[in-house]
């Protein structure tokens, strides 16, 4: 394979493809399974991720559903819920219960709907992600535990809804410094921030906008482990939780970075919308409610 170099422009995107290839070799082996061993020392944990209550599940469903691993054509959701705690008591009754545990009905219907009311592959997905909540320490992430890197202004929950009334997750892709931020520390921020906005859900909305304001982005902020962590949280561990993510004034040097991460974020690539913060303006918020980063200066 030959490259042509006609300019300063194309010797620069060659160099970002040729490192993040580099960084892609080093990672893709390991994007799924991120370091799960924090140490955190805040005594008053806090807990944001609910689930909506299973009380609001009718007792009879109006369609079948085709359950792999499980008594095919149920007609009560409320049977495969009880079917799944039963398996996760009996198969892994290490795991924690109470709130976003293995006995809460509510985390596991949330997760039945994601397998599409599969028990075997509900069971499989949902006993990883509460591992994972427990060894990550999510319970204990507190706004002092992240204050140090929340303080660098990479990333916020919105105070307003958007129209939609989706709880807002802002990232500011310029103020994301790899070389000089620990990794540990950035996805301990990332997590809390998506709990908070969950915490933030009204009734009768599932789900959060992500924004990513890319105005001032260069490759010293590319980073593609983060991203993809970010990605892996929503999918894994909050799944449908993300319902669209605005890539905000992307640079031209971010096509390609965006071009090789693409395939790793599965079906998530497809909430993606890249946008003009003019378009945000427009049609995500009102006057009075828009963040303050993306207000006509």
């Amino acid at each position: 394979m030959y490259f042509f170099i006609y300019s300063v422009g194309d010797a620069l995107i060659l160099i970002i493809m040729v490192t993040t290839l580099a960084h892609l070799a080093k990672i893709t082996l390991i994007s799924i399974q991120i370091p799960m061993a924090l140490r955190l020392c805040n005594p008053n944990p806090l807990s944001y991720c609910h689930f909506p209550p299973i009380s609001h599940i009718p007792t009879t469903a109006t369609t079948r559903f085709s359950v792999r691993g499980s008594i095919s054509n149920h007609n009560d959701p409320r049977k495969l819920v009880l079917e799944v705690k039963e398996k996760l008591e009996k198969d892994h009754h290490y795991l924690p219960v109470g709130e976003n545990g293995r006995d809460d009905e509510d985390m596991i219907f949330w997760f039945l709907k994601d397998r599409k009311f599969s028990v075997e592959e509900t069971v499989s997905k949902l006993s990883k992600a509460i591992k994972w909540r427990q060894e990550f320490g999510v319970s204990q992430l507190t706004e002092d535990s992240v204050k140090r890197m929340a303080e660098t202004g990479k990333g916020f929950v919105h105070d307003f809804l958007d129209v939609n009334d989706r709880p807002v997750l802002v990232v500011v892709a310029s103020k994301h410094i790899p070389s000089e931020h620990d990794t540990v520390e950035n996805e301990r921020l990332c997590v809390f921030l998506v709990e908070k906005a969950l915490s933030k859900l009204p009734p009768g909305r599932e789900d959060i906008l992500g924004i990513l304001d890319l105005r001032g982005f260069g490759t010293e902020n590319a980073e593609i482990r983060f991203l993809t962590f970010l990605f892996d949280v929503f999918y894994y561990y909050y799944p449908k939780r993300l319902g669209q993510v605005l890539f905000v004034d992307a640079p031209f040097v971010f096509q390609p970075i965006w071009q090789l991460t693409k395939p790793l974020l599965k079906s998530y690539s497809s909430l993606a919308r890249f946008c003009s913060v003019e378009t945000v303006r427009k049609e995500y918020f009102k006057e009075d409610t828009l963040p303050a980063n993306f207000r006509a200066e």
